[in-house]
C-alpha cells in the first residue's frame, strides 16, 4: 500500500518519526484514497450529465458510468449489476432493506428478528416498525459478542420474514456466524439481510455463498466518498421484492428514487473494485498491526483484556477496556490520536456503550475501553507510538487511581462496603 501517498498529510507535527495527529479511528469514516478521488473528479466537471437523460450523449456518459460501478460493486459481494441499488449511505440502505421487507411481505407475516448489538440503523428501524404492528425479537449475544444460533431457532416462527444480523460490530469488530444464519434462513424461508458495512472490503464477502438475500454497504467505510451507499437485493432463487421508501421518477428499478449521485458512485464503484483486488494483503498487513498493536500494550499493561473474541475478527479492529481508567480521561490524555470510547454514532452521550454493555460488562469496564480501528494508510511506526502513548497515559492515570492501588495490594473491590457520605 505504500505506494500511495497517506491522504491524511498533512499534518501538524512530527514525532519519533511519525506526523502527528494520528488517525486510528477507520470504523467510523476513512480517508478517501486518492484513486477513488482520481476517478471521480471528470464526474464534477466534464461528464456532469444526470444517469437518467436517455436522449443524449452526456446522459449515456453517465449512465455507462453508473453501469460500470455496479459491476464493480457486485463482483466484490459475488453479485449481479442489476442486483445493486444505490443509496445515500448504509443508514438508509437498512432502512429501505427492513421498512421495504416489512411492508412488502406484510400479507405473510409481521415479525422480524435482529440482535441487541446492532447499529443504530438498524435498531431504530426495528424501533420504529414496532409502532406500526410488527413483532421485533432481539437476540442476546453471548460474552464473545456473538448470537446463539439455538435461540434463533428458536425465536423463527410461521410469521417470521426477515432476520437482520449484521455481518461484523462496528465497536468490537465481531463476526457473526454468517454461513450458519443463511443457511437456517434459507431452510426455514425467511429472507436474511445483513448490515455488512464493516465487513465488506475487509473480510470475504460472497451472498450466495452465505445465502445473503438482502445486504447494506457504504462508501465512507472502505476508502470511498460519503453519502453514497449501496443496498444488494437477490434477484433469483428466492427474487426479494423490496417496497420503495423514497418515491418519485421511479430510478434504481423502482426501488429508490432520486437523481444519482453519479461522481459519488463512481468513488464507491472504483473503492470497491481496489477492495477486491488488494484484500487479501491488506487484511494480512492489518492483522499483523493490530497484533502488533495488542502484543505490545499487553507486555507493559496489566488489567486490560480484549472485548469480544479474537477467533471471528474483523482484521483492523481492537476494542480493549484498561480497567481503573475513565475513557474520557485516558481519551484527553492521547488527544494526538483518533481513537473512540464507546458508540461512534451516540458517542455525545456518556452513557456506557450499549455494545459493550450487552457482553455483560459493567458500567466501569465499558466506561474505559477505547476502539483502535486500523485502516490502509496507518503505519507500524503510528502502531509503536500509539502503543507507547498509551502505556505511558495509562500507567501515569493508575498512578492517580487509589482503586488500582487497592487492587494491587489484593484487596477484592467487589467485598468492599462503600459508605455515602
Amino acid at each position: 500500500m505504500s505506494a500511495v501517498e497517506s491522504p491524511t498529510t498533512p499534518r501538524n507535527g512530527t514525532s519519533h518519526g511519525v506526523h502527528l495527529p494520528i488517525y486510528m479511528d477507520n470504523h467510523a469514516t476513512t480517508p478517501m484514497d486518492p484513486r477513488v478521488l482520481d476517478a471521480m473528479m471528470p464526474y464534477f466537471t466534464k461528464i456532469f450529465g444526470n444517469a437518467a437523460s436517455r436522449n443524449h450523449s452526456f446522459g449515456w456518459e453517465a449512465e455507462q458510468a453508473v453501469e460500470q460501478a455496479r459491476e464493480q460493486i457486485a463482483k466484490l459481494i459475488g453479485a449481479t449489476a442489476k442486483e445493486i441499488i444505490f443509496t445515500s449511505g448504509a443508514t438508509e440502505s437498512n432502512n429501505l432493506a427492513i421498512k421495504g421487507i416489512a411492508e412488502m411481505y406484510k400479507e405473510r407475516g409481521n415479525h422480524i428478528i435482529t440482535q441487541v448489538t446492532e447499529h443504530k440503523a438498524v435498531l431504530d428501524t426495528c424501533k420504529r416498525l414496532e409502532k406500526s404492528g410488527c413483532r421485533v425479537t432481539y437476540l442476546p449475544v453471548d460474552a464473545e459478542g456473538r448470537i446463539d444460533m439455538e435461540d434463533l431457532k428458536r425465536a423463527m416462527e410461521e410469521k417470521t420474514i426477515l432476520v437482520s444480523i449484521m455481518f461484523a460490530n462496528n465497536e468490537i469488530g465481531v463476526i457473526q456466524p454468517m454461513e450458519e444464519i443463511g443457511k437456517l434462513c434459507r431452510e426455514r424461508g425467511v429472507l436474511f439481510h445483513t448490515d455488512a458495512v464493516q465487513a465488506v472490503g475487509k473480510v470475504p464477502v460472497d451472498v450466495n455463498a452465505l445465502n445473503i438475500d438482502v445486504l447494506s454497504l457504504s462508501g465512507h467505510k472502505i476508502y470511498g466518498p460519503k453519502g453514497v451507499g449501496a443496498l444488494y437485493v437477490r434477484r433469483r432463487n428466492p427474487r426479494v421484492q423490496i417496497s420503495a421508501q423514497i418515491d418519485g421518477g421511479g430510478h434504481e428499478r423502482g426501488m429508490r428514487s432520486g437523481t444519482l449521485n453519479v461522481a459519488g458512485i463512481v468513488g464507491l464503484g472504483k473503492a470497491c473494485e481496489l477492495c477486491r483486488e488488494e484484500l487479501p494483503m491488506e487484511a494480512e498487513r492489518l492483522r499483523k498491526m493490530r497484533d502488533r498493536l495488542k502484543a505490545r500494550l499487553e507486555s507493559k499493561l496489566d488489567h486490560i483484556h480484549v472485548n469480544g473474541t479474537m477467533e471471528h475478527h474483523l482484521p483492523g479492529n481492537l476494542n480493549m477496556s484498561f480497567v481503573y481508567v475513565e475513557g474520557e480521561s485516558l481519551l484527553m490524555g492521547i488527544n494526538d490520536i483518533a481513537v473512540s470510547s464507546g458508540s461512534a454514532c451516540t458517542s455525545a452521550t456518556l452513557e456506557p456503550s450499549y455494545v459493550l454493555k450487552a457482553l455483560g460488562l459493567g458500567d466501569d469496564v465499558a466506561h474505559s475501553s477505547i476502539r483502535f480501528g486500523l485502516g490502509r494508510f496507518n503505519t507500524e511506526a503510528e502502531v509503536d507510538y500509539v502503543a507507547d502513548k498509551v502505556i505511558d497515559v495509562v500507567q501515569k492515570l493508575r498512578e492517580l487511581s487509589p482503586l488500582y492501588e487497592m487492587v494491587k495490594e489484593g484487596i477484592d473491590l467487589t467485598k468492599i462496603q462503600w459508605e455515602a457520605h
